[in-house]
């Protein structure tokens, strides 16, 4: 089973094979997760990141959002490697699985899938307009005719749902075949401790944010959704490596804007806990995902293979 996508940039990957990785496991299966590790810092051919019971690699080692998959589904086998046949293979030989979801796969066909997903980011249509490097296209929109289902992302818009519709409709993309999903705030996690706050919490608190993610304008406005009062941002790109200096300069931002919290995203959290204590005031928004349309479709795509 893949999640893919046709354009490069953030269009939510990660959150979606953690909601098919809990409907899978809910369901019984034994599952794991095979994806790149962009920006990690092993050289392994294969690396395990999760045996299904314990976290046996870090976000720098792993790459941070493998790392983030093995925290939010324990009981699936994670593994990283950029030769995703070989990888399948080396994990296969070690462990029982009934599913593999592969993390962004479109693009790659030498591994059979059953199912093929690809998500749009509702938030992005313009990015579907040209290929690369004047647009944001990986390959044209008719790649699509290898896909089982179209998932668009971040659908809080019906604006900007019928802009993805209209360039599906170009290309004669079947309507049924075509789900729905947001991402919404759950929770704060304080870092240093794991403490839940529920989203009230939130409300009114000078917060400066920091993220280092493929979107973080979405970031913006989920922080802002809630109520917290922006007073600074420092936004890195994908997949940022941190370090004790930037942590530093981090803290004396917050403290020159009187900020109550550093607020950052989930996947930034896991790769920043190894700098802060329980104490420190900082703290990262969990988001669930929503299926808004389509969730029998989809769930009827992962029972068929």
């Amino acid at each position: 089973m893949s999640v893919g996508n046709l354009t490069v940039g953030g269009t939510g990957k990660t959150p979606i094979v953690i909601l098919l990785t809990e409907w899978l496991t809910a369901k019984g299966k034994r599952v794991a997760i095979l994806s790149r590790g962009y920006k990690r810092t092993s050289a392994a051919p294969c690396l395990l990141v999760s045996d299904g019971s314990r976290i046996l690699a870090g976000p720098s080692e792993a790459g941070d959002e493998p790392f983030l998959m093995a925290q939010r589904c324990p009981r699936a086998v994670v593994a990283v490697g950029a030769d995703r046949v070989a990888l399948g293979r080396w994990v296969l030989e070690r462990y029982p699985v009934d599913c593999i979801v592969l993390d962004d796969g479109f693009q790659h066909r030498a591994l059979h899938r059953d199912v093929d997903l690809v998500l749009l980011d509702a938030t992005d249509a313009a990015g579907l307009d040209a290929l690369l490097p004047s647009g944001r296209l990986r390959e044209p929109l008719r790649g699509l005719e290898r896909a089982s289902a179209v998932v668009i992302t971040r659908a809080d818009s019906r604006q900007d749902v019928e802009s993805i519709q209209q360039r599906l409709r170009g290309i004669a993309w079947p309507a049924e075949d075509v789900m729905e999903v947001v991402f919404r705030p759950e929770s704060f996690i304080a870092i240093g401790s794991g403490e839940p706050q529920a989203l009230e919490w939130g409300r009114d608190k000078r917060a400066w944010l920091l993220s280092g993610i493929g979107n973080s304008p979405s970031f913006r406005r989920s922080a802002e959704s809630l109520g917290v009062k922006i007073v600074g941002e420092t936004a890195f790109e994908d997949h940022h490596h941190y370090g004790h200096t930037e942590v530093r300069e981090i803290c004396a931002h917050m403290q020159c804007a009187e900020s109550d919290i550093v607020l950052t995203t989930e996947k930034d959290g896991g790769k920043l806990s190894s700098f802060l204590g329980s104490h420190d005031p900082w703290w990262m928004l969990r988001l669930r995902t929503d299926v808004v349309r389509g969730e029998h479709r989809l769930h009827r795509l992962i029972d068929e293979p």
